[in-house]
């Protein structure tokens, strides 16, 4: 499920990297929370059950094939 995990404690941001290689940012996330997801024995799991439609987040990076962006800006 996830690639990479990152963390910026100043603004309690939490960065995830899916093997998709889509990037989310959820904001409000304690230390605690990222402290717990590294010990995790699966973070997959916990990431869906204490991450995932609890925090606010933005997606920051998406990896859309060629022919679907096409599509999607209009694109023949």
């Amino acid at each position: 499920m996830l690639a990479a995990v990152a963390y910026n404690q100043d603004w309690r941001q939490l960065y995830l990297r899916f093997h998709s290689g889509d990037v989310y940012c959820y904001r409000h996330v304690p230390l605690q929370r990222y402290q717990e997801l590294l010990a995790a024995d699966s973070k997959g799991k916990y990431v869906r059950s204490q991450i995932l439609n609890r925090y606010p987040y933005q997606r920051i990076h998406s990896v859309v094939p060629a022919a679907e962006a096409d599509q999607r800006a209009g694109v023949s």
